[in-house]
């Protein structure tokens, strides 16, 4: 009987939260949606740009897939299929992300939503007009059958939310209703709402793992021209692309044609961009970008340089320990490792002075705890975990030492001893062993030579204490492979970071992500505390709740020293072709390719 009244209770709460549900123009992950339900487009596009014209995108590596939703497909499928950068030219997902808010949604093959407000259910009704590249309509079928299927043999970023949908059900002509479960939290319906939607009568479930060079069925702005497979893909404007004038696509896709072309090496690119095969050329390297453009297309005017400020925190990026190793598996090894990174002598004699050091994972941002003391609300947040984070950090006094610039500052390098032999280390014979007499030794896997030039300055402070390094800088193809399997020691990777960081943390540092193959969890973290500070902002329901909980958050992960922290920039570096425009303004996230255009076209 009792169980009878519980399932009694949950029907009509259900049925009671969906018959008040509002059908929405968009959502928020907080608060509500800047612009008004009758935006005509996002602020940072030119609506009234004449579409034409081509660009010509280049990248390092190559490719042998046009699936990207597959685990084998991880770093090998085509630019531009589903691109945070190109955009996503063929698939589409059921709602599109303002670049201009923290995180908000509006509607794209989606043209309204419904929810409740604990978020136990949402409801896409489907735009009647939302139609597949070769004429048939996008279904709710479409949509439960690419939940379904992603769940079962996507991606891991894509299977793992789809783990907290419950129930998936067609309403009406073009509604799909999906309750969630337990696993669900807040943030995954919004995530749910950004996953791509395939075709049902399209896709074979049971060849979906292998990778393919056929050409595909989408629902976006563009279609496969060609494929000269590992060397250049091209895509061509769809002229009865369904959602040309909706507002979220107005001013965007701007092309009639778009083509990737693939090199080997980045200094092949840069070559190919200054005889003006390439377009476009986004520049991470200071003294690159200082030294490198004295050429006669920059002089006359055809390649023109910006520097664009974003407003976003400023990430991580650093040596990466894959504490799967038993090597790294002792916090203090790591702390000591480190603190031997001589950031002031690599920032002046590599980079020009151009880098700021990067001590928090949202430095930059009230997201941060650098400089920040947990008050109360955060501790008792905290609970018992607090006493896992090291006092600095706690309070607020935290920072990384600054060197004397020298390459060998010994007070620093002194410490990092000590914290070495905390760690089981010692110096004998001019070697830093265990107690075995083992050398402590570990390889640095690298993707390119501005890798290998920072791990070469980091493997001269490591050699003062002792510590042998080696470096292999690998292919792309390996690089990938290896890093999939988790077959390294230590790698440098950069985490971007949000004013909404959510689901994605648990990929890059949940427990479950750690031996999960294809993860973005590079460290192998493994923790409790880890998840239950994750679960912290991903079920926080106030503004100053879900802060808090973020701070908390960065505490851990820099009390953990599951990397050795380099350096960032404020400005994003662009050089492109003058005949490449953009909009004026500038939204939150930075600059957006897919809002250029060609002003060449007529």
């Amino acid at each position: 009987m009792r169980a009878l009244r519980i399932a009694i209770f949950l029907f009509f709460s259900t049925f009671c939260s969906a018959a008040i549900a509002q059908p929405l123009y968009g959502i928020a992950m907080h608060g509500d949606p800047a612009l008004p339900a009758d935006y005509a487009h996002f602020t940072y596009v030119n609506p009234s740009v004449k579409k034409g014209g081509h660009i010509n995108y280049g990248v390092v590596g190559t490719f042998d897939n046009l699936n990207p939703f597959i685990l084998k497909s991880m770093g090998t499928t085509a630019r531009g299929m589903w691109d945070p950068a190109y955009g996503n030219l063929v698939y589409e997902s059921l709602m599109q992300r303002s670049s201009d808010e923290p995180f908000t949604l509006y509607g794209l093959l989606a043209q309204t939503v419904e929810w409740d407000d604990s978020r136990s259910f949402i409801q896409f009704n489907l735009n009647p007009k939302a139609k597949w590249s070769d004429g048939q309509p996008v279904t709710p079928e479409d949509v439960i059958f690419t939940f379904q299927l992603l769940r079962d043999k996507g991606r891991p970023n894509l299977s793992s939310p789809l783990k907290g949908v419950g129930k998936m059900e067609k309403v009406g002509e073009h509604g799909v209703l999906i309750h969630f479960n337990e696993k669900a939290n807040r943030e995954t319906p919004l995530i749910i709402a950004m996953l791509p939607i395939l075709p049902k009568h399209i896709i074979d479930p049971e060849t979906f793992e292998r990778t393919t060079l056929a050409i595909p069925v989408g629902s976006g702005p563009y279609k496969v021209k060609s494929v000269d497979p590992g060397q250049r893909i091209i895509y061509q404007r769809d002229p009865g692309y369904w959602g040309k004038d909706i507002p979220a696509k107005v001013g965007v896709d701007n092309y009639d044609e778009i083509s990737v072309t693939y090199f080997l090496q980045e200094a092949t690119l840069f070559e190919s961009f200054k005889k003006g095969d390439i377009d476009v050329y986004p520049d991470g390297s200071p003294g690159h970008w200082q030294q490198a453009y004295d050429f006669p297309a920059v002089t006359s005017g055809a390649i023109v340089k910006e520097v664009f400020t974003p407003r976003l925190p400023s990430g991580m990026f650093g040596f990466v320990f894959n504490t799967r190793r038993p090597i790294f598996s002792d916090k203090k090894v790591r702390q000591g490792l480190a603190l031997a990174f001589d950031f002031e002598w690599v920032n002046r004699n590599l980079s020009s002075g151009a880098y700021t050091r990067t001590q928090s994972y949202w430095q930059n941002s009230d997201l941060s705890s650098l400089g920040v003391p947990a008050d109360a609300h955060e501790l008792t947040m905290l609970g018992p975990i607090k006493d896992r984070i090291d006092r600095d950090v706690l309070d607020g006094t935290y920072r990384l030492p600054v060197s004397d610039g020298s390459g060998r500052d010994r007070a620093i390098l002194r410490k990092a001893v000590d914290l070495l032999k905390e760690g089981g280390y010692t110096i004998r014979g001019e070697k830093m062993v265990d107690s075995a007499g083992r050398q402590l030794s570990f390889e640095i896997m690298t993707q390119n030579a501005d890798q290998e030039r920072i791990a070469i300055a980091y493997r001269r402070s490591l050699a003062l204490l002792g510590i042998a390094v080696t470096i292999r800088t690998v292919d792309d193809s390996q690089y990938q492979l290896r890093t999939a399997s988790y077959d390294y020691d230590m790698i440098l990777k950069a985490y971007p970071s949000s004013l909404s960081p959510g689901t994605e943390q648990l990929g890059r540092w949940g427990s479950a992500a750690a031996k999960a193959p294809g993860s973005f969890n590079y460290a192998g973290i493994a923790d409790p505390d880890v998840d239950t500070l994750i679960s912290h902002f991903l079920t926080a329901h106030s503004a100053e709740d879900f802060r808090d909980a973020v701070r908390s958050f960065d505490r851990i992960l820099i009390s953990g020293y599951y990397l050795v922290p380099l350096y960032h920039i404020d400005q994003q570096w662009v050089a492109r072709r003058s005949r490449i425009a953009h909009p004026d303004v500038l939204p939150l996230y930075g600059y957006q390719l897919p809002v250029w255009w060609d002003a060449s076209v007529q």
